[in-house]
């Protein structure tokens, strides 16, 4: 039996999502690639509570140009560490280990997905990936108008997770 074990760049999958023709279809590309990271990545440049602790615009790297699935880190596991660039993540580091920490993150990054950080960063992902709009990505990650998942009301005296009496 054979497994399909490429896990796409979240580059691809959105410029997968901006090459399809319906709302419909974007929606369910979404849905298909759906995990914590893309959700935090998409979230950061969409939602206007966060704030980017960086400067805005380009930013000063090398880029890694290592061929794809060798030498290069993968943005689905280094989302877990953006917490230390967004406003009130992570207030223990100067402004410069900050910066410094980003630019290590971008260089190890193939260089795809390094541009789509930096466009999340500047809240452009919209603009880099067409058809990737609010109502889009609202709708793919069942999201209210704050970016969080509508809270799901469960039935009061429900026995589903009761002891039998």
């Amino acid at each position: 039996m054979a497994y399909d074990t490429y896990t796409p760049l979240f580059s691809e999958v959105l410029n997968k999502v901006a090459k399809l023709k319906t709302k419909n279809e974007k929606i369910e590309h979404l849905r298909k690639y759906n995990n914590d990271s893309l959700r935090m990545i998409i979230k950061s440049s969409f939602d206007p509570k966060i704030e980017w602790e960086l400067p805005e615009g380009d930013v000063p790297y090398t880029k890694n140009d290592a061929p794809e699935g060798t030498e290069h880190n993968m943005l689905a596991h280094e989302a877990r560490k953006l917490y230390h660039f967004i406003k009130g993540g992570n207030p223990q580091i100067t402004q410069n280990k900050r910066e410094a920490l980003f630019v290590q993150m971008l260089e190890g990054l193939h260089e795809d997905e390094a541009k789509l950080l930096v466009a999340a960063k500047d809240k452009k992902l919209h603009q880099v990936y067409k058809g990737l709009s609010a109502n889009v990505v609202k709708t793919a990650f069942n999201w209210t108008d704050e970016y969080m998942v509508e809270e799901v009301e469960y039935p009061q005296g429900s026995k589903a997770a009761s002891f039998p009496d």
